[in-house]
């Protein structure tokens, strides 16, 4: 397999399951959504961080440990689901005690709260701590790999075509999350908003928990 047909038949991979929606678009589009654009970007930027931590790993063969590993991945699992139950409990508990609406970093998402950085927090962790993004890269990374071509050279390689495919859907996400900001300067809007995404949250906390 030449290097430009591994990189084309990995973009096409990545890029439907990119579109596929999850966690990450559920985030995305629930903090841009509530006008938090830098923070959205933060968050954008975080899961990327996260990709490349996963790319960079599994081209140095840490992944494939943790995944060999059944204790380790066991814990890795354990406090990446309670993180996200935890996360979409707040989102839920706040709506319903009509409290402001928080994020998952303890901070109320006040004009303050706005910040590159908290939402990049929010990201790394929430990308990090799915031990699931590490199983995925050991399984489908190396099969993308020519021979005779370097393995942690061409895994970079493969992680970067990743993290743009992510930055352009998310991009789109964005926008077409300021097309809901009108609707949710309602109070009734953002609960709705967020009953939806911390159930979704927590769904995937769930999963992730009693998964094999």
């Amino acid at each position: 397999m030449a290097i430009s047909s591994a990189l084309w038949s990995f973009a096409l991979v990545i890029g439907l399951l990119t579109l596929t929606p999850g966690l990450d678009t559920a985030l995305i589009l629930r903090t841009s959504a509530l006008g938090r654009r830098r923070r959205a970007w933060g968050v954008v930027l975080g899961i990327q961080t996260g990709t490349l931590a996963w790319g960079l790993f599994t081209s140095l063969g840490v992944t494939a440990l943790l995944t060999a590993s059944h204790l380790a991945y066991t814990v890795v699992r354990w406090i990446g689901a309670a993180y996200l139950i935890w996360m979409g409990f707040r989102m839920l508990r706040d709506t319903f005690r009509g409290l402001p609406t928080a994020d998952a970093d303890n901070s109320v998402l006040a004009a303050g709260a706005d910040s590159v950085s908290g939402g990049w927090r929010q990201g790394t962790l929430t990308n990090l701590l799915n031990p699931k993004m590490g199983a995925f890269y050991v399984a489908v990374l190396p099969q993308f790999i020519p021979a005779g071509t370097g393995h942690f050279t061409m895994g970079l390689l493969l992680t970067t075509v990743h993290i743009v495919i992510g930055l352009l859907w998310s991009a789109v996400l964005i926008g077409f999350a300021r097309v809901l900001q009108g609707w949710l300067r309602k109070p009734r809007a953002r609960r709705v908003l967020d009953r939806i995404t911390g159930t979704v949250i927590g769904i995937f906390g769930i999963r992730l928990a009693f998964s094999s």
